[in-house]
């Protein structure tokens, strides 16, 4: 279980984050929503200790997060950025490989390349697997970081926005995927996601952040609703019931 008491941060004098306090259950699915400016990659930056927090605590399993030695961290908990940039020429392959650093440290055994294997299963991404990544589509990149992050293989899995430069049908690949992580192997899966719509269809707990405060936070069924989503983008929302999901038309 990870825990969040009273976490903050400040930029320029601006608390972008604060005072947050809530807690991520395990073996769900949680997305952050919320208008852009509402903290919710920095909140998911301080959750993973890829950025310092200014006040309050990250409690992972029972240890406040700054406690945990950053090799046993690495093994527990990965995260995906927002964007990644590298400075060297990869493979897919080469850079799925990189998830297996926190066990093999370079020196990748027959169960690391296994786990590589089913990552770049899971991602579909077996016939570009030997392809540079510069030679790849920014969708086709972002599918080959997030199965370095499945290739990590940890208990929980944080993601910014991991649906970026992906078109609907990848889109709906890559939820499917967080999906089976959490269903077939008890993964936690955490991610900032700017549609609703795929927040109700796949989630199982939604947190909702505006003004970098939680405002309200719940079940699918109590949090796509006009009323609470009113709240949250200052705008009206009907909900639909679509294939049993709760579908927000916010475009009409």
């Amino acid at each position: 279980m990870i825990e969040v008491k009273g976490l903050s941060k400040l930029y320029g004098g601006k608390k972008v984050v604060d005072g947050v306090s809530l807690t991520i259950p395990d073996n769900r699915i949680t997305s952050f929503i919320g208008p852009n400016g509402a903290g919710k990659s920095t909140l998911l930056s301080m959750i993973s200790r890829l950025i310092d927090k200014d006040a309050g605590e990250v409690i992972v399993e029972g240890k406040e997060i700054g406690q945990w030695k950053s090799g046993e961290l690495a093994k527990k908990l990965s995260i995906l950025k927002q964007s990644n940039h590298l400075n060297v020429r990869l493979t897919v392959r080469e850079l799925v490989s990189f998830g297996r650093f926190p066990y093999s440290q370079g020196r990748l055994t027959a169960e690391d390349w296994k786990h590589v294997d089913e990552a770049i299963r899971y991602m579909d991404l077996q016939d570009m697997q030997h392809k540079f990544l510069d030679q790849l589509s920014g969708g086709q990149n972002q599918r080959a970081f997030i199965a370095m992050v499945i290739a990590q293989n940890t208990d929980y899995i944080l993601l910014d926005e991991p649906l970026n430069n992906l078109d609907m049908k990848h889109s709906v690949q890559i939820m499917k995927v967080l999906r089976k992580l959490v269903d077939e192997l008890g993964k936690t899966v955490v991610l900032v996601i700017h549609d609703i719509n795929f927040a109700s269809c796949y989630s199982d707990h939604i947190v909702a952040l505006k003004d970098g405060r939680v405002e309200a936070e719940g079940s699918v069924e109590s949090m796509i609703d006009s009323d609470v989503l009113r709240g949250i983008y200052d705008m009206d929302i009907p909900i639909e019931t679509i294939g049993g999901n709760r579908i927000g038309v916010y475009f009409a």
